[in-house]
């Protein structure tokens, strides 16, 4: 990563096996340039290929918002191609393919592909001032990256419809309530609640979290024959490795187990 980069996205291992990746753009609200696109793509990949990386965190600078979708100024201008990647699309995250567990730690609001950065991560943790919306259609436009589709997956029928339809926002206690995010906590303590939950993951065996994880993603897009055939196989990756082994082993010498990863 150059100095350029890392004004633009930030990337730092805050614990061992944990990365934070931090939007940098607070002045226009954290939204995504062609520069923060290939910061990402870079970032993105470096995640995925550190063996020493197990969980990742997305958050946004400075308070307002974690992210409010493209920068329309870049955009007018006719740089609409810099902000989406040929194979991983917006932001070069929201279709990259990514096996590592990533949260996203969203405070203010998380606008259109903003909010589309949020639903593909895994999971999200939101401060209680925190908001969600597409509102693409309020500008003629469509939640092309992944909003449309995964919204529905994540809220009730009715819910995601009118938000899409709408184009309205939901504030976080809704969000908590209706299933959308993980946790709600005041602005104060969100790192610290994102930070508890990647301690969580991160004390799981991490290729068992990635196998498993490849698995329930494609939940919804899958028949349960195809998951089982799935599952069977992830279990036969995890078969092969030391933590298979280590797991039974810490359990009956009663002690936690001593993660490889491999």
């Amino acid at each position: 990563m150059t100095d350029i980069d890392a004004d633009v996205v930030g990337f730092e291992m805050i614990e061992d096996h944990i990365a934070l990746v931090t939007l940098r753009r607070p002045e226009a609200r954290n939204a995504i340039n062609g520069a923060a696109t290939r910061a990402l793509r870079r970032i993105v990949d470096k995640v995925e290929k550190d063996p020493d990386i197990w969980v990742a965190i997305l958050t946004g600078e400075g308070g307002k918002a974690f992210c409010a979708g493209a920068d329309l100024k870049e955009v007018s201008a006719g740089g609409m191609n810099d902000l989406i990647d040929p194979v991983a699309g917006f932001a070069a995250f929201v279709h990259a393919d990514r096996a590592k567990a990533w949260i996203a730690a969203v405070d203010g609001v998380a606008m259109a592909g903003g909010f589309e950065l949020a639903l593909a991560c895994d999971l999200i943790v939101a401060s209680d001032d925190a908001r969600f919306a597409l509102p693409e259609v309020k500008r003629g436009l469509v939640a092309a990256a992944g909003g449309i589709y995964r919204l529905p997956r994540a809220l009730p029928r009715a819910i995601a419809l009118e938000l899409v339809a709408t184009g309205e926002a939901l504030p976080a206690s809704r969000a908590l309530e209706m299933g959308l995010i993980n946790r709600m906590v005041p602005k104060a303590e969100l790192f610290d609640a994102t930070l508890t939950l990647a301690r969580q993951i991160r004390e799981n065996a991490p290729i068992a979290v990635r196998e498993s994880l490849k698995v329930a993603r494609l939940a919804f897009d899958r028949s349960d024959s195809d998951l089982n055939q799935l599952s069977l196989r992830a279990q036969a990756v995890i078969m092969n490795t030391d933590d298979f082994a280590e797991g039974p082993r810490a359990f009956i010498e009663k002690r936690p187990p001593l993660w490889v990863g491999r």
